[in-house]
């Protein structure tokens, strides 16, 4: 490569790295003088790259917005992270983009890198594997996030056609407080115009967005991401089930995930239950959850705790007889202990789930004492756990 080339893909380089840069700065900088820089930066306009030129004692170049991205120069650390960034968005599901965009993307950046990166990178890659299985294709359409994103930057109403719920398809218009990305998922959350309450939208279910006139004012609370793990915690399952747990309700929302459990302190139940950004029954019932809207198993049991035979086995004998006999795991306790009278408090731990099997290792894990008040088939699960663990570490192993 020429001098000249090699410095005009150098100046490319400073004026990327962002800022404002001045003449002097880039004619140390390439080792020319600062007539020369301001070729070199002619040369930069000629092939359509947007250099801006700032007048002024304190002048100088910067790059500005164009109707294209320029020619992207790329450090070794910068190519590495741009393709595993890649990479691991499409590994989880949350790489926003249609159909191979993702995949078509990397193979742009490796086609342009040097051998000599380009095959110290495809060894990284080559040897990377991942502990979680790929996440399902749920990634939203670029027609539908970028508006639905600039609705919720300016606060403006955005009306969306939505497939999914009970209410199948049909059009809403919603005042949207926020994105969230859960479990390699997107959600839309905001006020359902049409229904008249909060609901949650899964934006891979929208089939179109359009930016309506008119502003309005995010209401004060929990954010959108407490508004989503609410929803997915309190959508509509099989079974509802309320367990009693000693210890405090900080140390219970750190081990249960707050996309899969509702966690209240005793004796305050109904405010603490506000506080995580619960909404009415009736609001919940009819709410486009992620459950209601495609069948699917509750959050936590898929994402969030883990198979079911990995939360049996997490916890060891020991643990499960740490968190209560089958009998007292099963009954209602004492009246003094569940009243909290030894000094630590109880909660109340409410869950919604398609499947009880995964439940029973959940609470052995938590190692505490716990009071199963409902349903009744959980107290046999927890029951059966707790007598297998307890075969189990009776059981001596023959020699030979």
């Amino acid at each position: 490569m020429s001098r000249p080339v090699s410095r005009v893909l150098t100046l490319l380089e400073l004026l990327q790295s962002g800022g404002l840069r001045t003449v002097a700065e880039l004619a140390d900088r390439l080792g020319v003088g600062e007539r020369t820089v301001r070729r070199y930066v002619d040369h930069l306009v000629d092939l359509d790259v947007p250099v801006e030129s700032v007048r002024g004692r304190h002048g100088g170049y910067r790059l500005a917005p164009g109707h294209r991205m320029p020619p992207l120069m790329l450090t070794d650390d910068e190519a590495l992270a741009v393709l595993l960034g890649l990479v691991a968005g499409r590994r989880t599901g949350i790489t926003a983009a249609a159909g191979t965009a993702g995949e078509t993307a990397a193979a742009k950046v490796r086609r342009v890198l040097p051998e000599r990166l380009r095959h110290r990178l495809d060894a990284v890659l080559d040897s990377l594997t991942f502990t979680t299985a790929p996440a399902g294709s749920a990634a939203p359409e670029a027609a539908v996030l970028l508006p639905v994103a600039d609705a919720v930057r300016h606060h403006r109403p955005v009306a969306i056609r939505y497939t999914g719920g009970r209410a199948g398809r049909g059009e809403r218009t919603l005042y949207p407080y926020g994105l969230v990305a859960h479990a390699g998922r997107w959600y839309v959350t905001g006020r359902d115009l049409s229904a008249g309450a909060e609901r949650t939208f899964r934006l891979d279910r929208i089939s179109g967005a359009r930016v309506l006139p008119g502003t309005f004012e995010p209401p004060p609370g929990p954010g959108p991401a407490e508004r989503v793990l609410t929803a997915l915690a309190t959508a509509p399952y099989r079974h509802e089930v309320t367990v009693r747990v000693r210890g405090t309700a900080e140390e219970l929302r750190a081990l249960l995930p707050g996309s899969v459990a509702i966690v209240s302190a005793e004796g305050n139940g109904g405010e603490a239950a506000r506080a995580t950004g619960a909404e009415t029954p009736g609001e919940t019932a009819g709410a486009e959850t992620p459950g209601e809207a495609d069948g699917s198993e509750a959050p936590g049991e898929a994402a969030e705790v883990g198979a079911p035979g990995q939360a049996a086995g997490s916890g060891a004998p020991g643990e499960a007889a740490g968190s209560g006999a089958p009998g007292e795991a099963a009954g209602a306790g004492a009246p003094g202990e569940a009243d909290g009278a030894g000094g630590e408090p109880w909660c109340r731990v409410e869950i919604r789930a398609e499947r009880l099997d995964w439940l029973p290792g959940v609470l052995a894990s938590l190692d505490r004492p716990f009071v199963v008040e409902r349903p009744d088939e959980l107290r046999g699960l927890v029951a059966d756990l707790a007598g297998r663990l307890m075969a189990a570490a009776r059981h001596t192993p023959q020699d030979g």
